[in-house]
């Protein structure tokens, strides 16, 4: 295995791991918080926007090849 592949693939996996424990910090404060289903779906939709933009910052980086 290559090098360059090897951190390519390192790179991805790494950052969709700390995607899904985002995915769960976020579902574990609303539960310990005791949010309720409005107050989860407020977390997870101010939380998620951010997370949602750092995706889309990357696909439009690697898309427009900036």
């Amino acid at each position: 295995m290559d090098i360059v592949l090897f951190e390519t693939i390192s790179l991805y996996v790494g950052i969709g791991g700390l995607i899904i424990f985002m995915a769960f910090i976020m579902w574990d404060l609303a539960k310990g918080s005791k949010a309720g289903k409005f107050g989860t779906f407020i977390l997870f939709t101010a939380l998620g926007l951010g997370l949602l933009g750092f995706i889309i910052k990357t696909v439009l980086v690697e898309y427009l090849n900036i």
